[in-house]
């Protein structure tokens, strides 16, 4: 084998592209690349490393030998290395050997990497992305389809530990969860799933969190083809693949970026700039043009090479702020004074910008936790330009009030109408995450008040009023199902539970839900809109009720939803109604088959009278069942006639309460005693 040639993939606008943090195609430039030159196949290598005195390329190939490929430095001061080895193919384990300025030899993994070894082995391996794609009608229908309008309701997987075998000893691969996983979600009736990082990552009990190896899938399920076969199948099946990206920080592992050629080239020298508290892990540089390059190309290069079709970006919060998880004194204020990063603030905007110019169909999501202004909204008003942002808000308020025992629930009815005071100022994804069901927090279970059928009719009462409020939704992986204990990294969801009637039930309560929210225009249409929404009764606090409209484009289809937040069943409850004519239930939490009574449906046509009632002038009586929360569709529109006996408008609705401890008919699977109970 012939020892480094010189060639180059690198044009002189690449360069200058890259040195200005404007080239977003760099995984077409550097790392490793099968290529023939002369008329010889073999690999060309080119690796940024500025500071370095020397750099070459050990592998198997040269019995990792330091002296044996060097590479060049370009002429051009850009601090990139590069080389061609003939006879270097796919498959082929390699790294960077750096030999620093203060002496030190450093051996690093490549930033540009398309395929790492499975952890705890850290080398790269030389490969390809040769693929076909079967998922142009997927692709051809998203670009039609782009935009705000349409119903994004998410299921957030772990991969690795979704579903375990051999007695959750090995996590499925690529090529099982394109079998398991994509039917699955595709039964829930979810529109996407979203994966916690699939980057590359050194330590699998942080999530994917600490990521090593931007550009590649973590081969521990596999190679990158199996992984975009995972995409293609997800695709095929009419299901959108969010990413999780983590552009906040990267760990300080010896083979990773930290320290890559001997200086603080990704992050800030200076610690209370360049390392984080929290993480114990090192802060980007977002000022450094070539890092903006580096993180800008790796966001493009999953929609572009794997199809994604949007980004969740992780902790940006930690990115805006100097003083994220900092005390006085250890933080540096901006140029003003202030606590805002203006350079991370900058490279958000611009990521944005360049992920929508080139991806217009495609979506931004920001884990955002603080009242910041604009997240959301285009960079051209001044906002930082993503798609949507978790309502982090909402999850804490709603969690907090529902761990209420249901007699107390009066007294703290704000926490579950605040959200409503700002909902309409960004465009708000519902979370209820993996952070909610991990670090001694416990399951959502867990967290419901009652005895056992309570906590499951709560839990109902909980998505159907999350599946109705403004904004999209994201369930983490065994809600759906109410896994019983917290999420634990090193097992598989408790799939056993779906046994049993009560989780069965509430699956098949969260598939209806799914398909609900499909199906309804207004749930979706104006869900980031004010348009789409119109309290009838915030306001029945000692009743624990809640009742709202919600509307699509179509102002003649609104849907009533009611939520009664106590287990007292509510009979010829009033409310107050737009329109007249027949109104219809068309969904209840109560129902039998997800482990209700079946005993408290409107299962007859709801007539109104006409009668000021909530501001509105019909009115119709309903059940209300307990811990439950129904819809109602206006089924035919026809006026009519005033009530006989004309009654004061009443400003709050009232009830006859009937003291009640549903029981369910349902009957359990047979089981061991307690089976149900088991670990909560």
């Amino acid at each position: 084998m012939a020892n480094v040639l010189h060639h180059s993939l690198l044009t002189e606008f690449d360069i200058s592209l890259f040195r200005a943090g404007k080239h977003f195609k760099l995984y077409e430039k550097l790392g490793s690349h099968i290529v023939e030159v002369d008329g010889q196949w073999g690999t060309y290598f080119a690796v940024w490393a500025p500071n370095a005195q020397a750099v070459s390329v050990t592998g198997n190939f040269n019995h990792w030998n330091r002296d044996s490929h060097p590479l060049a430095a370009r002429w051009d001061s850009s601090g990139i290395w590069e080389g061609f080895i003939p006879g270097l193919g796919k498959g082929e384990l390699y790294k960077y050997h750096v030999h620093a300025r203060d002496g030190r030899h450093l051996s690093k993994g490549d930033p540009f990497a398309l395929f790492w070894e499975i952890p705890p082995n850290t080398a790269s391996i030389v490969w390809d992305l040769d693929y076909q794609w079967n998922d142009s009608a997927w692709m051809e229908k998203r670009r039609e389809k782009a935009g705000l309008e349409q119903p994004y309701s998410v299921y957030e997987v772990h991969i690795g530990t979704w579903k375990k075998k051999h007695g959750g000893m090995r996590s499925l691969s690529y090529k099982e969860l394109a079998d398991e996983l994509v039917k699955y979600v595709k039964d829930m009736g979810f529109t996407h799933v979203e994966f916690l990082p699939v980057m590359e990552h050194p330590y699998f009990p942080s999530w994917g969190y600490q990521i090593t190896g931007y550009f590649a899938p973590t081969s521990r399920f596999g190679t990158p083809q199996e992984f975009m076969y995972l995409m293609d199948a997800f695709h095929q099946a009419e299901i959108g693949v969010l990413l999780d990206w983590v552009p906040s920080h990267f760990p300080a592992d010896a083979h990773g970026l930290a320290d890559f050629d001997g200086t603080h080239l990704y992050d800030h020298a200076d610690p209370r700039k360049g390392f984080h508290p929290d993480w114990r892990s090192c802060i980007f540089n977002y000022g450094r043009h070539e890092v903006r390059s580096f993180l800008i190309s790796n966001a493009l290069f999953w929609l572009d090479k794997y199809h994604a079709d949007g980004l969740r970006v992780d902790a940006v919060a930690s990115m805006l702020y100097l003083d994220y998880s900092r005390e006085a004194g250890q933080w540096i204020p901006n140029e003003y004074g202030g606590n805002e990063n203006l350079e991370a603030i900058s490279f958000l905007k611009e990521f944005n910008e360049s992920v929508y110019a080139s991806f217009p169909d495609a979506m931004t999501i920001a884990e955002e936790s603080t009242a910041w202004t604009g997240v959301s909204r285009p960079t051209y008003t001044g906002g930082l330009g993503f798609g949507q942002k978790w309502m982090m808000g909402w999850m804490h308020d709603t969690l907090n009030f529902f761990k209420h025992d249901p007699i107390h629930r009066q007294y703290h009815h704000n926490e579950i109408t605040f959200s409503l005071v700002y909902a309409f100022s960004e465009n708000f994804m519902l979370p209820l995450s993996h952070d909610e069901v991990v670090h001694g927090k416990g399951s959502l279970m867990h967290r419901m008040p009652g005895d056992e059928w309570q906590r499951f009719a709560n839990l109902r009462l909980l998505y159907g009023y999350m599946f109705t409020h403004p904004g999209t939704t994201l369930l983490f992986m065994g809600d759906e199902f109410a896994q019983t204990s917290e999420w634990n990294i090193e097992k598989g969801l408790e799939w056993w539970l779906t046994q049993f009637d009560y989780h069965k039930g509430m699956q098949a309560w969260v598939k209806q839900l799914n398909q609900f929210y499909r199906s309804q225009p207004a749930l979706f249409e104006q869900q980031f809109s004010p348009e789409g929404f119109q309290w009838i009764d915030h306001g029945d606090y000692q009743n624990s009720t809640l009742s709202y409209l919600r509307y699509g484009k179509d102002k003649e289809k609104p849907l009533a939803v009611i939520c009664n937040f106590t287990p007292v069943i509510r009979k010829d409850y009033k409310i107050g109604l737009p329109l007249p004519g027949i109104w219809k239930e068309i969904l209840n939490s109560d129902g039998q088959e997800y482990g209700g009574t079946g005993q408290n449906h409107n299962s007859g046509p709801l007539e109104t009278v006409q009668e000021t009632w909530h501001g509105r002038p019909y009115t119709a009586s309903l059940t209300l069942p307990p811990l439950g929360v129904i819809v109602l569709e206006l089924a035919e529109h026809r006026p009519t006639a005033p009530v006989k006996a004309k009654a004061k408008a009443a400003p709050k609705a009232k009830s006859t309460p009937t003291a009640a401890k549903p029981k369910a008919p349902v009957k359990k699977a047979a089981a061991k005693p307690g089976a149900v109970k088991k670990k909560e």
